[in-house]
């Protein structure tokens, strides 16, 4: 059984929209693309090792958007990102069915990620994918989030959690906080949500 691991960036408000580069995704607006920049780079690099360290040779599951992304860049740039070209890169598209990128398999349903989940292999790492994500949430398959929270709120774009998420608990398993305020969190699925009342 494999695990599906969603990695994102995410501001304070929970935007998860373009935080990479300003002509990223500019739907509904958005004016903001580019938002982990200024926050990414510190002297101690921790940011960037701690990246290092998550990005390691893993196969990827994406939606559609993310994929042809990834596509335009990674192939030429996989120096930056050992393996990328190697593993399997699992698309969930209705649109589209094939990629010169190699070892691209497009998938187009829930029932399709259930039986990979089921295969044997690498954990599934999630990147981006925001309409993935929510698909992933609604359906109880997500087996842990590591979050990247940057000091900024968006006000508005496309939010990590939507109306659709699942009540489910979570356990912190690993955390640092970067000298520019980047709180890497990472968190591993942990049951249904409990509740109390404090002081009880």
């Amino acid at each position: 059984m494999r695990k599906i691991i969603v990695l994102s960036f995410i501001s304070l408000d929970g935007v998860m929209q373009a935080p990479g580069g300003p002509e990223e995704d500019t739907s509904g607006g958005f004016r903001y693309g580019g938002w982990v920049a200024p926050y990414f780079y510190d002297a101690d690099n921790a940011a960037g090792s701690m990246m290092e360290k998550q990005m390691k040779s893993s196969d990827l599951l994406l939606g559609r958007k993310t994929f042809e992304i990834f596509a335009s860049y990674w192939p030429q740039h996989a120096d930056l990102w050992p393996g990328i070209n190697e593993v399997a890169k699992y698309v969930m598209s209705n649109t589209m069915n094939r990629s010169d990128w190699k070892n691209s398999v497009f998938i187009n349903t829930v029932e399709d990620i259930q039986k990979l989940k089921r295969t044997e292999g690498s954990d599934l790492q999630v990147h981006g994918s925001g309409h993935l994500i929510q698909t992933l949430l609604r359906h109880d398959l997500v087996d842990e989030l590591w979050l990247k929270t940057f000091p900024v709120a968006l006000g508005k774009g496309k939010r990590l959690f939507g109306e659709g998420t699942l009540p489910a608990a979570f356990a912190l398993t690993e955390s640092l906080v970067t000298p520019n305020g980047v709180i890497f969190a990472n968190y591993r699925r942990d049951g249904d949500v409990r509740t109390g009342t404090i002081g009880e």
